[in-house]
């Protein structure tokens, strides 16, 4: 990651050239200002943008709560799973080229994950397993739909066996990307994949699938055909040095409910352990970029990363029958958004907006970090929107709905 000629996010028109309600979103400010000046959030940063020009623009509260410096617009934030759409982006880009297929066996390029075996029934050493019925397919790892898991999720047997393995953080300790893909195909499958959806590890192994077709490094390949044509120069694997007084600080709750400084990704230097699913630090100018090319499917400033029909493709719901996340799968975090909401690959689409947790259009695609980062882009309104902060306690994640009803609701015009 570098600082050269690094892009800093700017409100360009007013809310109501751009047909929004300002004072729709000035009561959303209201309210992450007061979840700040509470302790709820150290800080944070909504950008609210249509038709391609920033509408609203606001930071407010502390990236670093001890030493006084507040969220600034060219504040780093590390975006967790917000990194899984850029990943996935990186892998379409080998689709395109045709040195990857979507139904491609994951065992052509990755051979520990060939005769997968499928959870049955038990726990632990007593668990029964099978022979999955068929292979995880490229599709599959973008859709999260291979059976993977997570090991924080805590609902299943094979979530156990993760947190046996040592995977508690998704990456087997001192180990890289190749020998924790490696670790992740010792272990039984939830299910026969295609058959459900699952928040799983899978970007990490789409991760390494792209160091092996590419024969690059994954930072390396995502750097040079990702966030270099971008123009997203404050975004990586890594800050340097004079990049480390903007990071944000990582909070979560302290034994008196007052917010402290917990760990974080290390990305003061290269990591070990390069993660497609959660390793990236972003400015919130950069991501905005990132959206933008979405937006454009898949151009920006007249660089084209990907075809109109490749994104195309990526913001449709892949879930058979046009199905949601709640009836083909589990929850994601706890949460009781997930009807009305499918997966494309790499992204959740809203699919029926009757459904949902609050107001959306359909198609409307997008996907959230575990810091309380969240992203999505609304073709319909032609709206892109994020919002930054870095707090990991679950319950944040209850401004989400807000945050969403509120800037929907801005819409006039």
């Amino acid at each position: 990651m570098t600082a050269t000629a690094r892009t800093v996010l700017r409100q360009e028109i007013e809310p109501g050239e751009a047909g929004l309600d300002a004072a729709r979103l000035d009561e959303l400010d209201r309210l992450l200002a007061r979840h700040v000046d509470t302790g709820s959030l150290p800080g944070y940063l909504l950008s609210v943008a249509r038709d391609g020009r920033v509408a609203r623009l606001t930071t407010y509260g502390s990236r670093d709560l001890a030493a006084g410096e507040p969220v600034e617009p060219d504040t780093l934030w590390r975006i967790y799973s917000m990194t899984k759409p850029v990943t996935s982006v990186a892998a379409m880009l080998l689709v395109e080229e045709g040195l990857l297929s979507l139904d491609d066996p994951l065992e052509r390029h990755l051979p520990a994950f060939a005769a997968p075996r499928v959870h049955v029934a038990g726990e632990g050493s007593g668990m029964r397993t099978r022979p999955a019925r068929g292979p995880v397919l490229i599709r599959h790892l973008l859709s999260h739909t291979a059976g993977l898991t997570f090991a924080f999720h805590h609902a299943h047997p094979v979530d156990a066996l993760y947190r046996e393995a040592g995977l508690h953080a998704s990456v087997l300790p001192g180990a890289d990307l190749a020998r924790t893909c490696d670790a992740y195909a010792r272990l039984p499958l939830q299910f026969d994949p295609g058959s459900g959806w699952n928040y799983s590890v899978a970007t990490n192994v789409l991760g390494r699938v792209i160091e092996v077709v590419s024969g690059r490094p994954l930072d390396e390949f995502v750097g040079e055909r990702v966030l270099g044509p971008l123009r997203m120069t404050d975004s990586g694997f890594r800050i340097g040095e004079e990049q480390a007084g903007r990071l944000a600080e990582l909070y979560g709750d302290g034994d008196d409910g007052s917010l402290e400084v917990v760990p974080g990704t290390p990305v003061r230097e290269r990591p070990h352990f390069l993660s497609g699913s959660g390793g990236l630090v972003a400015s919130a100018g950069d991501y905005h970029r990132f959206m933008e090319m979405l937006r454009r499917r898949g151009e920006l400033d007249g660089v084209r990363l990907l075809r109109p029909a490749t994104v195309d493709l990526m913001t449709r719901n892949h879930l058979p029958e046009d199905a949601d996340i709640r009836s083909f799968g589990a929850p994601v975090h706890d949460e009781p958004a997930n009807s009305g909401v499918g997966f494309g690959l790499g992204f959740s689409v809203v699919v029926d907006p009757s459904r949902t947790q609050s107001p959306s259009s359909r198609g409307t695609y997008g996907w959230k970090g575990v810091a309380t980062t969240v992203f999505w882009v609304d073709p319909v309104q032609d709206l892109t929107v994020q919002f930054m902060t870095q707090l990991r306690p679950r319950r944040s994640r209850l401004l989400f709905p807000e945050i969403r009803r509120l800037v929907h609701e801005s819409v006039v015009g």
